[in-house]
């Protein structure tokens, strides 16, 4: 995704700067590439012929700028004056935007929706650049960061609970990416096991008692079994070895919709 910009000048140096200031851009900046159309010409004695020189400047649009300047106008959009943005690229084809400023409540939205929104169309913005696949991340301070805490807690507590009782919860539908985050969460606590449920946006968590592990659950019965030491009904030390079995693959956020 180029832009570019023609124009003419005495010199091809002249024509040059003409064209970046067109771009708005400095025309000794790394992302500039220029062609040269036609060389200048001088008048044949002075009266007859000649031509100005042109020439064609590129401006190469990286994916993390390409991402940045749709989240800006985004932004804009939504009449959000104080947000600022910081954009890093901290490994080959991953983008890092942080945001900051006090608007920055309205970006995150209920529960990050709206941060996932943004995100997500950004991330399609930022692919459609190049050939290659780019990720995408967009986060304002530690939000990310503490909501993945609350929804590992949330994963852990609930597989403790179908472990002891044997009743299923479901949860209240995710992105596949927070979806990820309760699976990698309950797969680590002997006696329960979770799965995904619904379509599209109504995709959501069902976390339940491990069908394999019979027994390790109260049951309604009121009949006093004889004691034999610790009681068999608490779940096990969470295993640190399992390995997630849904939706795991090292997928991004909206990596895929029908996760």
């Amino acid at each position: 995704m180029n832009r570019e910009a023609i124009a003419t000048g005495n010199t091809v140096e002249e024509a040059k700067a003409k064209a970046c200031l067109e771009l708005g851009v400095d025309e000794f900046a790394d992302n500039i590439d220029f062609e040269i159309v036609e060389m200048q010409s001088k008048k044949f004695l002075g009266l007859f012929g000649g031509h100005p020189a042109k020439v064609r400047v590129f401006v190469k649009t990286t994916p993390a700028q390409a991402a940045a300047d749709y989240l800006e106008s985004i932004i804009k959009a939504m009449g959000l004056s104080d947000i600022q943005m910081s954009v890093e690229e901290t490994e080959k084809n991953v983008i890092t935007i942080d945001i900051s400023g006090e608007d920055v409540g309205s970006v995150i939205g209920r529960r990050g929706e709206t941060l996932d929104a943004l995100q997500y169309l950004a991330c399609l913005v930022a692919n459609h650049v190049e050939n290659s696949y780019c990720r995408v991340t967009i986060n304002t301070g530690d939000y990310r960061e503490k909501r993945k805490n609350t929804l590992e807690i949330l994963g852990r507590k609930l597989a403790i609970k179908a472990a002891k009782t044997g009743k299923k919860s479901s949860l209240e539908p995710m992105n596949p990416y927070e979806r990820r985050i309760i699976h990698t969460a309950v797969q680590k606590i002997n006696g329960a096991i979770s799965w995904s449920e619904g379509e599209n946006l109504n995709r959501h968590v069902v976390i339940g008692p491990d069908p394999k592990q019979k027994g390790n659950f109260k049951g309604k019965s009121n009949h006093r079994k004889p004691y034999r030491g610790k009681s068999s009904s608490q779940p096990k030390a969470p295993n640190p070895d399992r390995k997630p079995l849904n939706e795991g693959a090292g997928l991004g956020l909206y990596g895929r919709i029908d996760k």
